[in-house]
């Protein structure tokens, strides 16, 4: 069998990604049907979980990209502010075939960038100031085109998707738990059957869904790693500036737990043990750079 590639990589991670959404959906459905039942809500119950969840999701698919950006404290900058940084993008978006995107910076000397944004005509990528100064040009380029990677990937659209997909999961979990114990379906049989299965749905829902979402998150970053090195034809510059950035210390302030996915290394924890790493929004630094230096 001949060694995988970086095409095999990509096809790989893009089908895997398909059956995880797939999951999403058949467990929004499933818990939602679930508790209406056990809730006696009947369709109801249904009808008004999917109603908030669209308007929702189209919330976040026009104006979630200014929410992460706001939140993270990012400014817009001019070409004349940081002309490195600027050569360094158009000259990948050329190779990439993509439109320039809008810069923003993040004043923070902990080095790190994300990319956001609904599709590759309103995207946008933002840098801290920690990243252009202990990053070398090559490395710097390998940041960039792993940002513009899941740009022309929608990764962007999609990680904001299965947000709020999380989100609602999330939600209607509460709100069965708050209101499905002041139910009951003694009239039926196996109601109460029913209603414990509904009530540890309810718990074990939401850890589920958080799952899936790291494993799409996962995914996606090994996805942009190899679209990376497609693009430079170099991926040991993106490879040094993924342990450079791992290695330091500095914590990223603006960082928290709703924005960390986007990161290209994960800004709030190191996670080593294989418990925890089911929980992380990153594949370990190590596996990431083992993979490119593969390539």
């Amino acid at each position: 069998m001949s060694n995988p590639t970086i095409y095999s990589y990509i096809a790989d991670n893009k089908r895997r990604t398909f059956m995880v959404m797939v999951l999403f959906v058949l467990l929004i459905t499933a818990v939602g049907y679930l508790f209406g039942y056990a809730m006696e809500a009947g369709s109801t119950w249904i009808v008004a979980t999917l109603s908030c969840s669209t308007a929702i999701t189209i919330f976040s698919y026009f104006y979630s990209d200014k929410a992460v950006l706001a939140i993270s404290g990012a400014k817009s900058i001019l070409k004349s502010d940081n002309p490195r940084l600027f050569r360094t993008v158009e000259n990948l978006c050329v190779g990439a075939g993509l439109p320039y995107p809008e810069i923003y910076i993040i004043n923070d000397t902990a080095p790190n960038a994300f990319a956001t944004g609904r599709d590759p005509k309103h995207a946008k990528i933002a840098v801290t100031s920690g990243l252009l100064s202990k990053l070398d040009d090559q490395q710097l380029e390998g940041v960039i085109a792993h940002e513009l990677s899941h740009i022309k990937n929608f990764d962007t659209r999609l990680m904001t998707i299965v947000v709020i997909l999380v989100g609602v999961i999330a939600l209607i979990s509460d709100l069965f738990r708050r209101g499905g114990f002041r139910r009951n379906r003694r009239d039926r049989e196996g109601g109460g059957i029913i209603l414990i299965i509904a009530v540890i749905a309810s718990l074990l829902a939401p850890l589920i869904a958080q799952l899936l979402k790291f494993t799409i998150s996962r995914q996606r970053e090994y996805l942009a790693d190899s679209s990376a090195a497609l693009l430079t034809r170099y991926p040991e510059g993106l490879a040094g500036a993924l342990e450079k950035i791992s290695a330091d210390r500095e914590p990223l302030e603006v960082a928290n737990t709703a924005t960390a996915h986007l990161y290209i290394v994960n800004p709030l924890k190191d996670y080593t043990d294989k418990v925890a790493r089911l929980f992380s929004t990153h594949p370990p630094i190590k596996e990431r750079v083992q993979r490119l230096r593969a390539m």
